[in-house]
């Protein structure tokens, strides 16, 4: 699959097949994609935790409130993404620039994990409401919980809906 039918292709799962398990290779395909990701001075500045079984569903369950994210408990796995130290490199650059790479970071690497997910069949949902000091405790984690991501098999009744995107002329402007 080409990098744009990728994008196409990739939505918010929002209904998994609680059924299907993911295949090892499939995981440790998308685990590659994220170790490969860039960072600024190559830093890598967050820790992937790979959430299967009843702890999944624990640290699913930190994600839903007020009706929401009730989906994330069907996902076999939960990927937590938590902060860690940025390099020395990154520490002077993020101070002299007052840019948080960190975040930069971290949105790149979802990316790569959601596009590697999507090559390899599968439903992924990059949730930001989450209980971080619930998740700490349940992962044995010391660092910020920024992101959790919910892979799986779509259900069949989750088909691909229209993208809902701005138009061309109103995201992008060419100045020379």
């Amino acid at each position: 699959m080409d990098f744009l039918s990728i994008a196409k292709n990739r939505q918010s799962c929002r209904k998994y097949d609680s059924t299907r398990m993911v295949e090892e290779e499939k995981l440790q395909r998308i685990l590659e994609a994220a170790r490969l990701a860039p960072s600024a001075c190559n830093g890598q500045p967050y820790h992937i935790t790979v959430c299967k079984g009843q702890l999944a569903k624990e640290v699913a369950k930190t994600t839903q409130g007020v009706g929401i994210n009730r989906f994330a408990t069907e996902a076999p796995i939960v990927l937590v993404i938590s902060e860690k130290s940025y390099n020395p490199a990154s520490i002077v650059g993020a101070a002299v620039k007052k840019n948080d790479f960190r975040s930069i970071d971290i949105g790149i690497l979802s990316a790569y994990i959601t596009a590697e997910a999507t090559a390899q069949s599968l439903g992924t949902c990059i949730i930001g409401w989450l209980d971080d000091e619930k998740i700490r405790k349940l992962c044995d984690l010391s660092g910020t919980v920024r992101l959790v991501i919910t892979v799986g098999y779509p259900h069949p009744e989750d088909k691909l809906r229209d993208k809902k995107r701005k138009d061309m002329d109103k995201l992008v402007s060419v100045k020379e």
